[in-house]
């Protein structure tokens, strides 16, 4: 569970500070507000300008990705100003944080394409409406005009040495693996967005510290005030060991449809609701049901409330009572799969890759073998079962493991 913060500050501030893993800098004694983030928000004059980048790299984004965006939210309802980056000029290069590897360069196509469906996503947690309450702006804005100049001064501003000490780039120096010069341009850009929009506190995971203090180092070279840097904690995905990620397929997406979602959550390991019940809802922590399953439940329940409405996350929850009960024909809500693009007879590990409920047919197959399988309600294990009448599967939920479902429509 994310830390609690050792010096608590002043009640107003509760939600901006929940569930945060650092500020930097931070003298909670101080009365300084260039060092003491409780002081800044008590004796600015204005409001804050709080800044979120994000980078479209993908057309989805998760739950993981969601935290920030919260946070951002908590500021707007203080009354500051967010200042949400969407990185179409960053994400061309890609953040090398964390990466074993070179990132695939994306086209400008690619970038494009994905930043249309970000903003769509965080409008359920964003205040869009409150004049003067949010930003909206795109690093292509600043960054595509640099001139060689320029772009020289920012290099100028840090060694090869303070690069290497970033992690991910001193890892692979020593291991022999190529670090290029372009990845060394992406925490300078990062920061010199913080310089263009005049952020007074930037927002990121645990791991953009390195990018945040670069853009803290810019700040004060371009003769600005630095910001503060405020880290929030990596989400774990739903196997509970590694961090939520689509590549893991561990992730609830912002976009997936209620059942879905409530399914997913609902079987969230009970070592981490605590943290997701702190991070993903406004829930008093200490009022939670003891029993583990009702708050799995809650949790589920609350969160698919955010991105879907009151009466969508109910009813998922119900279709997934059904489901699990094996009365999956009275279960409403359940995601659709037409059967129009099947070419009948067919096997069934063909049908339930064509699906989406698992990668691959090869995958279909082995999750069939497994016992994985359910075909509405009863378990299936033959992956080479031919099916022959689409008309006798229509209306029939197919069940890939306890979170994935899809009803068979013609």
């Amino acid at each position: 569970m994310p830390q609690a913060h050792p010096n608590l500050p002043p009640a107003q501030f509760e939600s901006i500070y929940r569930g945060i893993s650092e500020v930097f800098p931070d003298q909670p004694r101080s009365s300084d507000p260039e060092q003491n983030l409780v002081q800044r928000l008590l004796q600015s004059d204005r409001p804050l300008r709080v800044k979120l980048g994000i980078d479209p790299t993908g057309a989805e984004i998760h739950l993981g990705h969601s935290i920030p965006v919260r946070k951002l939210r908590a500021f707007q309802d203080a009354g500051h100003t967010a200042v949400l980056i969407i990185g179409d000029f960053t994400a061309r290069i890609g953040d090398p944080t964390g990466k074993s590897e070179v990132r695939r360069q994306l086209s400008e196509a690619d970038v494009q394409a994905n930043a249309k469906t970000y903003l769509e996503q965080v409008r359920p947690i964003l205040d869009f409406d409150t004049p003067g309450r949010l930003e909206v702006r795109y690093n292509s804005e600043w960054l595509s005009s640099l001139d060689l100049g320029k772009i020289l001064e920012l290099l100028s501003t840090m060694t090869v040495g303070q690069m290497l000490a970033k992690e991910g780039f001193s890892e692979r120096y020593g291991k022999g693996d190529p670090v290029f010069l372009h990845e060394f341009l992406y925490p300078l850009m990062q920061g010199y967005d913080s310089v263009a929009v005049q952020s007074d506190v930037e927002l990121g995971g645990t791991d953009q510290k390195f990018n945040i203090a670069v853009g803290r180092d810019l700040q004060r070279h371009f003769g600005l005030r630095p910001q503060f840097g405020l880290l929030l904690p990596l989400l774990l995905g739903t196997d509970g060991s590694q961090k939520m990620s689509k590549s893991l397929g561990n992730y609830v997406g912002l976009q997936e449809d209620p059942l879905s979602m409530y399914s997913k959550l609902e079987k969230v390991p009970d070592a981490l609701i605590g943290d997701y019940v702190e991070l993903l809802t406004a829930f008093d922590l200490a009022t939670l049901p003891e029993n583990p399953r009702d708050r799995q439940k809650m949790l589920a329940l609350e969160v698919t409330r955010q991105f879907h409405g009151a009466a969508a996350a109910q009813q998922a929850q119900q279709a997934a009572i059904s489901l699990v009960q094996g009365t999956g024909e009275t279960a409403t809500g359940v995601p659709e799969f037409s059967l129009a693009g099947i070419n009948f007879p067919a096997k069934l590990f063909y049908l339930v890759g064509a699906t989406g409920l698992c990668a691959s047919s090869s995958e279909a197959r082995r999750q069939i073998q497994g016992g994985a399988v359910k075909l509405d309600g009863e378990k299936v294990t033959d992956p080479n079962q031919e099916l022959a009448d689409p008309e006798a599967l229509v209306g029939k939920v197919v069940q890939v493991g306890k979170k994935k479902f899809a009803r068979l429509v013609p």
